[in-house]
């Protein structure tokens, strides 16, 4: 753990600053270091949750050595900012306080669909602006990705439980355990006075490779098992087909859970997960295997082939996991008569965050495919401004 006033002065106050133009959401990196320097917490959490209302998640989840971390330019001479740490002090401390000003409502009522990282950020930014804000949630608590994507030790779940209840505080609703394209479906928002619509269901349908034993009883994907490890048996042996962030995730909590041997299958030499992750999950005792092409999963393991000579190898294992990414699910587009997606089932949007219906606009994972946190909150910023101007234009 860094001196976090230690950590501020060693800032150079570069006259561009790289470090806030590697960040996606274009955090004021500077700013927030001068306002924690003159000893004004409020000042400094102010700007990080004006610019970012999940100041607090991205904190911890965030890649900050590819992002501000690694655009610093002391990494020319030694160790960058840590600036993650740095954000986590102010937004962990600021959090439970931070005034929220509210302009007049305007009695307009939203729908958010979905409670994740863009809906989230759509519900905060539009109650703000006096706007009736209504999320409906297929699960049992808040947070979508957030809570049964991340594991407990990179993101507690207690800071989703403050969301939930500063969402709360400001005026926003939240019906859980329902499903919009179930019971309840898009026209009936409309029927009962919704202004607007904002999707933000992310992706969970697991993409499948495709190969002979995928269905088998020892196999299962790293979202179904992120959603809720203590239920699942894997055995002692376990290979998990896959190496980015969520191949590690799952990695690290099934070693929490007991499993003794981890083992990571990745086409090539290349891995998508962050530096931080990947040493974390082998520290802890995954390994990992290189250029492996899964061709078969029988009930005792997984037949590969090598990517460099072809030949055929034989890997033993009590389970499998595999982790190669998720895609949305149809069913809110299979109940909503002009609601198009692409043949990955990602929303159709414009630049604004339109979708191919008036009124209904969609940000995050639904639209891009599964990408990180911020990149989620950022676009879902600039959807609420345009669903803030349509529905200002509707008075018209």
């Amino acid at each position: 753990m860094i001196n976090t006033f230690s950590e501020t002065h060693r800032c150079l106050r570069c006259k561009v600053p790289m470090c806030q133009k590697g960040c996606p959401i274009s955090t004021n990196i500077p700013g927030v270091i001068t306002a924690l320097e003159q000893n004004s917490l409020e000042t400094a959490g102010q700007i990080l949750f004006d610019n970012n209302p999940l100041s607090l998640v991205c904190s911890l989840v965030c890649n900050h050595e590819k992002q501000c971390e690694g655009h610093c330019v002391l990494n020319h001479k030694g160790v960058p900012i840590q600036f993650g740490e740095i954000e986590h002090y102010i937004s962990d401390a600021y959090f439970d306080k931070m005034p929220v000003i509210k302009e007049e409502r305007n009695h307009k009522k939203v729908a958010i669909i979905g409670s994740g990282p863009a809906g989230i950020t759509i519900s905060a930014i539009l109650t703000k602006r006096g706007y009736d804000v209504t999320i409906f949630e297929a699960k049992s608590d808040l947070g979508g990705v957030l809570r049964y994507g991340i594991p407990e030790f990179r993101l507690p779940k207690r800071i989703l439980d403050r969301y939930h209840k500063k969402l709360l505080s400001i005026g926003v609703k939240i019906r859980f355990n329902t499903t919009i394209g179930g019971a309840l479906k898009i026209d009936d928002l409309f029927r009962d006075g919704y202004k607007s619509i904002f999707v933000g269901t992310g992706t969970w349908r697991p993409k499948s490779l495709g190969i002979k034993g995928e269905s088998l009883g020892n196999v299962n994907f790293a979202i179904d098992y992120l959603a809720s490890p203590e239920t699942f048996s894997l055995g002692q042996r376990l290979l998990i087909i896959g190496v980015g962030n969520a191949a590690m995730d799952v990695a690290r909590t099934a070693l929490r859970h007991g499993v003794q041997h981890v083992y990571m299958t990745s086409l090539t030499d290349e891995i998508t997960a962050s530096e931080k992750e990947v040493d974390s999950a082998r520290l802890e005792g995954a390994q990992l295997l290189y250029y492996k092409i899964p061709v078969e999963i029988d009930d005792t393991g997984v037949i590969f082939k090598d990517a460099n000579t072809g030949e055929l190898e034989h890997i033993d294992s009590d389970s499998v996991i595999v982790s190669i990414s998720q895609d949305p699910k149809d069913k809110l587009v299979s109940t909503t008569s002009g609601l198009k997606a692409n043949d990955k089932g990602l929303l159709e949007t414009d630049a604004e965050g339109h979708t191919t219906l008036p009124g209904i606009f969609a940000a995050g994972d639904v639209v891009m495919g599964a990408k990180t946190v911020v990149e989620a909150v950022n676009q879902a910023k600039q959807v609420a401004d345009h669903m803030d101007a349509y529905m200002k234009s509707l008075e018209a």
